[in-house]
């Protein structure tokens, strides 16, 4: 028997801004600066990866000092990392897969989530457990528009945020897809604008990433 449907648990987060800006940071000094550079582009919603020793300290800088943010964990892959993330304020978590332990823990998390697929099976899976909204990863390398359009028909029910190699070139086509509510992207964080903390250049990038949809 197919499980009843949970609540989408993702979709105000989808709905928040076309793009989310995924976001490595290696000082968490810089993240109070940098979401609030975001938020006032029009980008609320901030997933920070925990790919850095600094990610949770970060996450917790933000969600204590920048109350307009969303802020979000990514690269959620253990349900420690899902205690971890929900411990230190994070209010969305993303994973680039999941696992049947993950996804228990991201739904006894309480907070929204986006597990990661890159499959029609694994598409399926997810909704048999009564989850709709999903990550799309890698998005370029595992078919981009092309594969999310023909998701579409057959499986309706499922929306995405893609990520993974989306540009502000081709961000418009995922956002126009019918399945997509938005997109993941670093674009509006270039290397030489972080190094040298560069608020207004960000800022002024993610305020261009948050008219992509109009």
């Amino acid at each position: 028997m197919t499980p009843a449907a949970v609540p989408s648990p993702a979709a105000s987060v989808l709905d928040l801004a076309p793009v989310i800006p995924v976001v490595v940071l290696d000082d968490a000094a810089d993240a109070v600066p940098l979401a609030r550079a975001l938020v006032a582009g029009g980008l609320p919603a901030i997933e920070v990866t925990l790919r850095t020793p600094t990610a949770l300290d970060a996450i917790r800088a933000v969600a204590a000092e920048v109350p307009d943010a969303v802020i979000g964990a990514g690269t959620v892959i253990t349900p420690g990392h899902v205690a971890d993330a929900v411990d230190a304020g994070a209010r969305f978590l993303v994973s680039p897969g999941w696992t049947r332990d993950l996804l228990a823990a991201m739904k006894a998390s309480g907070v929204p989530f986006l597990p990661g697929v890159s499959t029609a099976s694994e598409v399926v899976a997810l909704l048999e457990e009564g989850v709709r909204e999903m990550k799309f990863f890698p998005a370029e390398a595992a078919g981009g528009t092309a594969y999310l359009k023909s998701l579409a028909s057959p499986l309706p029910a499922a929306r995405f945020c893609p990520t993974g190699g989306i540009s502000p070139t081709s961000a418009p086509a995922y956002l126009a897809l019918p399945n997509v509510g938005c997109v993941g992207g670093t674009w509006m964080l270039p290397p030489d604008a972080l190094t040298t903390r560069d608020w207004p250049r960000i800022e002024s990038l993610a305020r261009k990433a948050s008219t992509l949809r109009n």
